[in-house]
């Protein structure tokens, strides 16, 4: 895909960018090799490809699911200024 200069001058109005002649020229030629990329990636034949998550075949190392650290609820609530069932009570900070 082919663009003009009109066309950079269009998109750099629309993102509020002010470009001289020799930005709007440089960026029309590097958006069209962007474009012409894209175009050259999307003729490639991609049926009977699976698609991937990631480039390798790479897999998490999950641990179980289990408390290591022992119910300290109550201790810390003893020490907190205002606790009501179990939950912290807090000043309001927003009208």
């Amino acid at each position: 895909m082919s663009l003009t200069d009109a066309d950079v001058r269009k998109v750099a109005r629309l993102a509020r960018l002010a470009m001289s002649e020799t930005e709007i020229e440089t960026a029309r030629a590097q958006l069209s090799g962007i474009f012409d990329l894209i175009a050259e990636m999307q003729a490639v034949d991609t049926k009977g490809i699976a698609p991937m998550s990631h480039a390798q075949d790479v897999s998490q190392r999950l641990r179980e699911d289990v408390a290591t650290e022992a119910n300290q609820r109550e201790l810390f609530q003893s020490i907190a200024p205002q606790v009501e069932a179990g939950l912290y009570l807090v000043p309001q900070v927003i009208e």
